[in-house]
């Protein structure tokens, strides 16, 4: 909504626009008409809009044409005055002010008109018979007020139409001609409507009736007033009520209605609350609230944005299966204006037998987006209407901000739940087939399945108890480390080739280069452990290199099994990345302790519960 508005008045000589603008300061009549009224500025606190209002009067006499033009250009709206007595007034806005307004916008980029009939103390009839024409005429005529300057009939109501029509434009939502909503419009208000229909059965209940009312306009509709709506809607519409529930159709006839009698800012305020601007676009401000993210601190979905992704999630898996197939998750997108997931997704995260998205898949897939790239999060979030169904500002208040990783290594002890590994080693290595066996998939299972492949593998590992995120993201081997940066992660995974004899070469240098001196924990993984093992031509074995550099010993791994593979080293690399200033042996230690605090606790509650619930029967 525009800050602020600017009105232009418009007109013949003497057919009073000067005293119109006196009459509305003064608030009386004035006496003595100067030739042309200063610009005034009435202040947002007294206007219904609350914004501030600028009011410009124009005079033949005392301006040129290339101030009009000037003037034109500037305004927001335009109030064309002409006198009711005075039937010349009226055929000069058909040929002379319209056009000079107007004459070369096109159609949707026109300055809207307010036509000013003055002295209508002097007229006993309307003037409506000669406006209606012009009005038919020309689509960027909002309304016609008739008014008195002198006995002060509607001069505020002139200015709240002027001010309305900046603030509520009808341009946009309606085209006059067609009679029929705009299809911008159309499709904002679909895109309502779905998110509103909570429970994705097509139509609005009562219950959801009352929530969108209630979230649009502070309070809910009275029972009385719902029914009348919905009587309304199935007199003039086929399919507008459904198992007595608001249809889109319904919806869509319901602001038209709004429109066509002159309560568009009703529809605004629907439109606005949900995040448009007057393009009937999704604003900055909606889309990108402001969150800051201090460097070296992550960013972490909480339970305020995984109870409205688990929400949604229900909404659209219409066969309950526990997973959403390639249609629901089309369905989920609609209020998107372009899919966000590509198919990549599908090995990136956990699927069932089916290869669908499984909600454990489908808030992993979330964490990852939150973690990577937390504005793309935020941005999807206000799509799917987060603010409005959780009755939240913004986004901002689903998404947590951890804090400095350099205040949880001085303190040793994190209170962050999704952690980043960098799985790098030589190609051929098979950091793929890695990445794929955390999800769940051994050799031949990945081998069946289809998709564009995915850098990141995504999934929660058992940690003392508790459930934490672990991100895989395979390194390139054709991308070298530019920069420190490049190589920071919660954890590194050395990965090397258990039967080719030059693979871990390429392990040993990374490791020199990037991680030797720095406070990045790192695993090293033996991969295809199957195959018989090859001597690595190195100065010294694997074992050795690690136990110098006081690495845990290299793990052996494939994913070459019938069942689904061994997640051993999954969990080593999550106890490393969350206890990176500790080794191997104390890791365990850590643990050990960690899960006798938690069972002491766990049983200190429960004794206490069994000693209130004695007290009690005593």
């Amino acid at each position: 909504m525009k800050r602020d508005v600017r009105i232009l008045l418009l007109g013949e000589p003497k057919v009073g626009k000067t005293s119109l603008i006196m009459s509305l300061v003064g608030e009386e009549f004035p006496e003595e008409v100067p030739p042309r009224a200063e610009e005034i500025t009435i202040p947002a606190d007294v206007t219904p809009e609350r914004v501030p209002t600028h009011i410009v009067d124009f005079s033949e006499s005392e301006q040129t044409e290339e101030e009009l033009h000037e003037e034109i250009s500037k305004s927001n709206v335009v109030c064309l005055v002409y006198d009711v007595t005075k039937e010349d007034t009226v055929d000069k806005m058909r040929t002379k002010w319209i056009p000079l307004v107007n004459g070369g916008a096109e159609k949707g980029n026109r300055i809207p008109i307010i036509l000013v009939g003055n002295k209508s103390d002097l007229q006993m009839g309307s003037s409506m018979e000669i406006i209606l024409p012009l009005m038919n005429q020309f689509s960027e005529i909002e309304t016609c007020v008739e008014c008195s300057a002198r006995n002060l009939k509607n001069i505020s109501e002139l200015f709240y139409y002027a001010q309305k029509a900046v603030l509520h434009p009808t341009a946009p939502l309606y085209d006059p001609e067609e009679k029929q909503l705009k299809p911008l419009c159309v499709r904002a208000l679909s895109r309502i409507f779905s998110i509103s229909d909570q429970n994705n059965d097509g139509v609005l209940s009562d219950e959801e009736l009352n929530f969108f009312q209630k979230s649009c306009f502070g309070n809910p509709l009275a029972p009385r007033a719902l029914e009348d709506v919905k009587t309304v809607v199935w007199k003039n519409t086929t399919d507008g009520i459904q198992e007595n529930g608001l249809t889109l159709n319904g919806f869509l006839f319901l602001n038209m209605l709004f429109i066509q009698r002159g309560r568009h800012e009703t529809t605004w305020t629907i439109l606005r609350r949900f995040g448009y601007d007057d393009e009937l676009e999704l604003t900055d401000d909606y889309l990108y609230p402001q969150f800051r993210v201090c460097h070296d601190c992550t960013t972490e979905i909480n339970h305020f944005g995984y109870q409205f992704l688990q929400k949604i999630f229900e909404k659209y898996d219409m066969d309950g299966d526990g997973a959403l197939s390639p249609l629901e998750l089309k369905n989920l997108f609609t209020v998107f204006p372009y899919t966000p997931w590509g198919p990549e997704v599908y090995n990136a995260v956990c699927t069932n037998e089916k290869g669908y998205i499984t909600l454990h898949g489908y808030l992993s897939k979330w964490t990852l987006m939150a973690y990577l790239d937390v504005h793309r999060c935020m941005e999807h979030l206000g799509y799917l209407g987060y603010p409005i169904i959780m009755g939240q500002d913004s986004q901002t208040t689903a998404i947590t901000v951890t804090r400095e990783k350099k205040l949880d290594l001085e303190k040793g002890q994190t209170q962050r739940n999704v952690f980043l590994c960098k799985v790098i080693g030589p190609r051929g290595t098979g950091k793929s087939a890695f990445m794929q066996a955390f999800l769940g998939q051994n050799l031949e299972k990945q081998k069946q399945v289809a998709g564009e492949y995915s850098y990141y593998a995504i999934n929660t590992v058992q940690v003392n108890g508790q459930e934490k995120y672990l991100i895989l993201y395979e390194v390139d081997v054709d991308t070298e480390f530019l920069k420190t940066s490049d190589a920071t992660c919660d954890v590194a995974c050395l990965m090397y080739d258990n039967s080719d004899p030059k693979s871990f070469n390429y392990c040993a240098s990374i490791f020199k280069q990037h991680y030797m001196d720095s406070r990045v924990p790192c695993i090293l993984v033996a991969s295809k452990s199957d195959l018989p093992e090859q001597k690595q031509k190195h100065g010294i074995s694997p074992s050795d290199f690690c136990y110098k550099h006081r690495l845990p010993p290299p793990f052996h791994f494939t994913c070459n099994t019938l069942e689904s593979p061994n997640a051993t080293i999954y969990t080593k690399l999550a106890l490393a990345a969350i206890f990176p200033h500790l080794n191997e042996a104390e890791i365990s230690t850590a643990s050990f302790w960690l899960r006798i605090t938690l069972g002491a606790t766990v049983a200190a509650v429960l004794g206490f519960t069994l000693y209130r619930i004695l007290v009690k029967q005593k």
